[in-house]
């Protein structure tokens, strides 16, 4: 059975942590009408792993629900992060009956 490398997880939980911050700073931001964390670095954290917790934050939060640009942008990333993801899998694990 194939094990993932421990620092998978630990990557995508830090990176969720990050992103569910980012988000509820950037939602208390538009609140105060003070300065934003840019769509790009909220797309590029989703990207790097921590999409769960965008996706989580975006609810809690219900912030980046309504533009569909950004939505759609947001889930290219996590289409591309699952990718990326599923061919680290696929070039680490072992041979079959090898």
């Amino acid at each position: 059975m194939f094990e993932l490398a421990w620092w998978v997880p630990a990557l995508y939980g830090a990176a969720s942590v990050v992103a569910f911050a980012a988000y509820g700073i950037d939602k208390a931001a538009a609140r105060r009408q003070a300065n934003r964390i840019s769509e790009q670095t909220l797309l590029i954290l989703g990207l790097v792993g921590g999409w769960p917790g965008a996706l989580v934050a975006q609810q809690v939060f219900r912030h980046k629900t309504r533009k569909r640009s950004f939505r759609r942008a947001f889930w290219g990333t996590v289409g591309v992060n699952i990718l990326a993801l599923a061919a680290y899998v696929y070039l680490t694990a072992p041979a079959l009956g090898g």
